[in-house]
């Protein structure tokens, strides 16, 4: 059964674009994203996915395939992520909740990767390193929204 008034398309109600709530949230989320803090949560992010990529080759586990392919994959995604908070903030800091899980993963991913042949002190160091990086760069970026959020409402 279909409710017309009932639709969860934004779009098949344009008064909803022009609704006070939604402009005052986007006006909100411009504010968060053009802060000084923001800015440096969005950069740190984007590098720290580029570190996470090319980590195999800067700590010499290129030679064993299935860390190296995680990293990579992870890296990126986190990277993307990084560089969708910069370039369309008031969309993507809805998404900086996934940095978190990705930060787990990059933090565990050695033992649960390598099962087989067992990881390398080096690829234990810099995969908790870069996962709690990232984990911790994912919190801030949800707090800054939480945060933008409860003063928005005060």
């Amino acid at each position: 059964m279909s409710y017309p008034h009932r639709s969860s398309d934004v779009g098949a109600h344009p008064e909803m674009g022009s609704h006070p709530e939604m402009a005052e949230m986007r006006e909100r989320l411009e504010r968060t994203a053009s802060s000084g803090p923001a800015i440096a949560v969005e950069g740190l992010i984007l590098l720290t996915g580029l570190y996470a990529a090319i980590s195999p080759w800067v700590v010499h586990f290129s030679i064993q395939p299935a860390i190296t392919v995680n990293n990579l994959i992870v890296g990126i995604t986190v990277g993307l992520i990084g560089l969708g908070l910069a370039l369309a903030p008031e969309r993507m800091f809805r998404l900086a909740w996934a940095l978190v899980p990705l930060g787990i993963w990059l933090f565990i991913s050695p033992w649960v990767v390598t099962l087989t042949h067992g990881a390398r002190a080096g690829i234990v160091w810099n995969n908790c390193w870069v996962g709690a990086v990232t984990a911790l760069l994912g919190l801030a970026a949800m707090g800054l929204t939480i945060g933008m959020a409860r003063r928005g409402r005060r």
